[in-house]
């Protein structure tokens, strides 16, 4: 609980000093990342992925398959209370922005195109991951 309350009071330019200029854009400014640029689009190991803002669990390599649209993809999150959704209606287009529920962090978008069994497809940038290995 103190970690939630200590990221939360973070200010700008703290969350500049913990983050790379990548990290800070995309995860505290809600940018996004090129496709197919991210180190985990194509990634396969069994693990996590957590949040790199605040280490939260998000996603696991079980629900992680290659959607064909240039981000790490996931059919579910690890956990529900994991993530939050809200509207995002930045731009032309209103999509369902999906953020860590620990720290409010951007980590992508959320759409109805994913495969079974939820038929839902979480796009997430690979910046704002940290991929924790498990042991096979």
């Amino acid at each position: 609980m103190q970690l939630v309350i200590e990221l939360k009071s973070l200010d700008e330019a703290q969350w500049r000093e913990r983050l790379t200029p990548d990290q800070y854009r995309i995860c505290r400014q809600a940018q996004t990342e090129p496709p197919f640029s991210g180190r985990y689009y194509f990634h396969d190991q069994v693990g996590c992925y957590h949040c790199v803002c605040c280490n939260g669990a998000l996603f696991s390599s079980e629900q992680k398959y290659l959607s064909g649209q240039g981000w790490p993809s996931f059919w579910a999150p690890l956990h529900q209370r994991a993530i939050k959704t809200r509207l995002d209606e930045r731009g032309d287009v209103v999509r369902t922005q999906v953020v860590c529920a620990r720290c409010q962090a951007h980590l992508g978008h959320l759409f109805e195109d994913g495969p079974p069994p939820t038929g839902l497809r979480f796009s997430i940038n690979s910046a704002a991951l940290k991929f924790v290995a498990v042991e096979v």
